[in-house]
């Protein structure tokens, strides 16, 4: 069995630790760019085929509920960033496409993202990244 105190210890300081991160980076995002969920959902859609993605995988990578999903997605087709159709295969859903305006704003956004990520990580090795991402994976239900 798991030692208790030190199962809150590790977790309370994963916590932390995720807390910090994202408010160190948290400045590479804006509501005149792109918010982060916005980032959010063009990440999804931007490594999809054709620069697109279901609906409901796009709710499936989001930490929001599926109605602030749809808002979201709506106040992004009103922008010109994506835009919006009928799954052909699923009457009820639907596929969100990055327009070329859309995947333009991600890809300047993601470059400094990822330059503030590579940054804020570097004080990991390449070997502890590797471990991190395994355990996190772990944490989540994944397999490698």
């Amino acid at each position: 069995m798991t030692d208790r105190r030190l199962a809150i210890a590790a977790w309370e300081s994963l916590f932390r630790a995720q807390h910090e991160v994202l408010g160190q980076i948290s400045g590479d995002f804006d509501d005149e760019g792109l918010s982060q969920a916005e980032y959010d959902v063009l990440l999804t859609v931007t490594r999809g085929e054709g620069k697109s993605a279901r609906l409901r995988d796009v709710t499936s990578n989001m930490l929001i509920s599926q109605p602030s999903v749809s808002r979201l997605v709506d106040r992004m087709v009103a922008r010109g960033l994506i835009t919006k159709c009928p799954d052909p295969r699923d009457g009820r859903g639907a596929i969100v496409t990055a327009t070329d305006a859309g995947a333009a704003a991600f890809r300047v956004v993601a470059l400094a993202h990822g330059q503030s990520i590579a940054q804020r990580m570097s004080v990991l090795t390449d070997d502890e990244l590797a471990q991190l991402r395994e355990l996190t994976g772990k944490l989540r239900g994944r397999r490698r």
